[in-house]
């Protein structure tokens, strides 16, 4: 009888001991790889989320940027992290889904190096342009370019990426002959527009609103299927070339093996650091409208985005260097 008793205690007391002896999480500085240079707007994205992260946990999320490559340099060294749920990485749509079509041997496998956790944002690109072109609208923008055929050059991010292929899918749809100058990264790509070495380039709106505001440089479209509340005399890209649409987007994944309870531990953080009404305020404000998928959502999703830009790197002979 007496067994019988204290056997309950027993068990409960065991099990208080399981569960203290459980080691808290995290149980050091979580690293957040970015495969993109500061300033971009995967970068900018990322410190927003690395912020609010780091207050809710108790231990910092630190943004350790590896750009160049678009995104290959830093997903290896991913792929190569303890599975421990330290170690996360946010890239773009380029980076987690083009680069596996585009790229014929890359040295990680997506399917079996990492672990998906959830599509972050979506977001459409502007045309921007240097204000020393004779340009205001899109219209005289493709007029000017094809009167000087071969004349303008336009920059973007690392081959393969998002901002190239919009790039190349408007010298199609317009008809146009410019030259594109690759650059490691957006920051540099767009740091050379300001400074007029390049005519133009197609780049996500975080990293260049305050230079419009600024009248450091004109915005002749969006990619995306509609205006931008705050830039409301912006037209659709597709308003004067019917078709054209890129959206972009940024997502997180995670080493392989992590085991699925840090998957959805980590998915629950986020979402609700996403959820928060100033965090989605500020990533709205830019463009960059929250999305927070499941992971498996996110895994369909991102092998269906594979499975597009295939189609547009045959369609428009984009090769690999």
């Amino acid at each position: 009888m007496l067994t019988q008793l204290l056997l309950p205690l027993l068990i409960s007391a065991l099990g208080s001991g399981a569960m203290a002896a459980q080691p808290a999480f995290p149980a050091k500085p979580v690293r957040f790889i970015v495969g993109s240079p500061a300033g971009g707007g995967n970068d900018i994205v990322a410190r927003i989320l690395a912020a609010k992260l780091s207050e809710n946990l108790g231990h910092q999320v630190i943004v350790d940027n590896r750009g160049g490559a678009n995104g290959i340099i830093g997903m290896e060294l991913t792929a190569r992290a303890a599975p421990d749920g330290h170690t996360l990485y946010m890239g773009t749509a380029g980076h987690l889904s083009v680069n596996a079509v585009y790229y014929p041997k890359l040295p990680f496998s997506m399917e079996r190096d990492f672990v998906p956790l959830t599509q972050v944002v979506s977001l459409p690109f502007l045309l921007y342009l240097h204000p020393s072109v004779p340009a205001k609208t899109l219209g005289e923008f493709v007029a000017h370019a094809k009167a000087n055929p071969g004349k303008l050059a336009w920059s973007s991010s690392g081959d393969g990426g998002l901002p190239q292929f919009a790039g190349e899918m408007l010298k199609l749809a317009a008809g146009i002959n410019t030259r594109r100058i690759p650059y490691k990264g957006s920051t540099p790509a767009f740091n050379d527009l300001l400074g007029g070495q390049v005519q133009y380039c197609i780049e996500a709106v975080p990293i260049g609103l305050q230079h419009l505001r600024g009248g450091r440089l004109l915005a002749l479209g969006t990619t995306g299927d509609k205006r931008l509340p705050f830039l409301p005399d912006v037209p659709a890209i597709k308003e004067v070339f019917a078709g054209y649409e890129v959206q972009n987007w940024y997502g997180m994944v995670l080493p392989a093996g992590t085991p699925a309870a840090l998957v959805n531990r980590w998915h629950a953080e986020i979402i609700k650091v996403m959820n928060l009404p100033d965090i989605r305020a500020k990533l709205e404000a830019q463009a960059t409208y929250p999305v927070g998928s499941t992971p498996a959502a996110f895994a369909a999703f991102r092998k269906a985005e594979e499975s597009k830009w295939a189609r547009v790197i045959k369609e428009a002979n984009i090769r690999a260097p």
